[in-house]
């Protein structure tokens, strides 16, 4: 019994760490569940409509970097040398949770008529009771409030061969993004 409480305990520290990270650089599996990353749809023979979608742990800026990188990568790997962002969007989608103490709640409904009490000293203010029957700000009023942001970048990027144009602030040299944002990358550790 000891060895599967034990065993049952690993596996969900490990789902629970592996949920504790920000999305990696990754792609989207469609059909598995997934904590986010990257895809993209060929619009025209070079034209991609790109996104990036972030779990809670992954901030704005990294959800837009990993957007441009694989905008990057596509124009590379499509035999491409620059990109130009035609339209770009970055939603935030956000989540707050109101839930009561959970100390507190586990009192109610399992000892029938009966419902603890406390006394408690308050400083400067002498001694004080609590009873939920007569109410008070002791437990019963405490709520935890969560709120979670997550991030979703999309971008239409329009691949171009030769020389990027000089002074077109849409037009990124693909070569030198991947460069320069390689060493911020981080990708899904190996099982």
């Amino acid at each position: 019994m000891f060895g599967r409480s034990l065993a049952l305990s690993v596996v969900l520290a490990t789902g629970l760490a592996a949920c504790a990270t920000p999305t990696p650089y990754q792609p989207v599996v469609m059909g598995k569940a997934s904590l986010g990353g990257f895809s993209e749809q060929r619009v025209e023979a070079n034209r991609f409509r790109v996104s990036f979608n972030g779990n809670s742990l992954t901030s704005r800026e990294t959800v837009e970097g990993y957007l441009l990188f694989r905008a990057a990568e596509l124009t590379t790997q499509n035999g491409y040398d620059w990109f130009t962002i035609v339209e770009r969007d970055t939603d935030k989608k956000t989540r707050t949770y109101v839930e009561p103490d959970p100390f507190y709640r586990p009192w109610y409904g399992s000892y029938g008529l009966w419902r603890p009490s406390w006394r408690y000293y308050g400083g400067g203010f002498g001694w004080r009771g609590w009873d939920p029957f007569w109410g008070g700000a002791f437990l019963g009023d405490r709520v935890d409030v969560r709120t979670i942001e997550k991030y979703e970048a999309s971008a239409e990027i329009l691949m171009q061969k030769g020389v990027k144009p000089e002074g077109d602030a849409s037009a990124f040299d693909a070569r030198a993004v991947t460069e320069n944002l390689r060493p911020r990358i981080k990708y899904p550790e190996s099982k």
